[in-house]
């Protein structure tokens, strides 16, 4: 496991890989080893044996990540449905799969609607984003969970298998 160090401004080291789950394909995004910026790496489909989650393990593994952060979604009203629900049970599947490395939830609010909109105002097709969008939905949740890093000086959002389950309902401070 790659050990994880503090850079500046006590900013964990570490390449991160951020997941935007779907019921059809899952986006995947990385960062650079300092946290600066996340950039799209692949769109894993999911289904047949495992549902993406050994594919996801392989490019954990690839990147030498230091953790996983899975986008949760949740209502505007910071509440959880079964959209929510599901991606809770992927993100427990995922942890099984890179154990020991840590997987975190963050909160992905709006980040498919605001993906399609940077997808449109960069003028790719309407017909073209559903190629990249979940890609870009990655990599949206991935660098606010780096910006949130960075702000508060410690890790986002809630681990799965609880170690800071206590913060579990609090809020992210940016909603996107």
């Amino acid at each position: 496991m790659p050990s994880v160090t503090d850079g500046p401004g006590g900013m964990r080291t570490g390449v991160r890989i951020g997941v935007d789950v779907g019921t059809v394909r899952i986006g995947v995004a990385r960062c650079d080893p300092h946290g600066m910026l996340a950039t799209p790496v692949r769109t894993v489909a999911r289904s047949g044996p495992g549902r993406g989650v050994d594919e996801l393990a392989q490019i954990v593994a690839d990147y030498e990540a230091i953790e996983v952060v899975v986008g949760l979604p949740r209502s505007l009203s910071g509440q959880e449905g079964a959209a929510a629900r599901s991606v809770r049970a992927y993100a427990g599947a995922i942890a099984k799969a890179v154990r020991p490395l840590p997987v975190r939830l963050v909160d992905e609010r709006l980040t498919t609607v605001s993906a399609h909109q940077a997808l449109h105002a960069s003028g790719r097709a309407g017909r073209k984003h559903r190629q990249v969008v979940d890609q870009v939905a990655a990599t949206m949740i991935l660098q606010a969970a780096l910006d949130q890093e960075r702000h508060l000086g410690q890790p986002p959002g809630t681990a799965v298998g609880g170690e800071d389950s206590a913060n579990e309902s609090r809020p992210q401070e940016e909603e996107r």
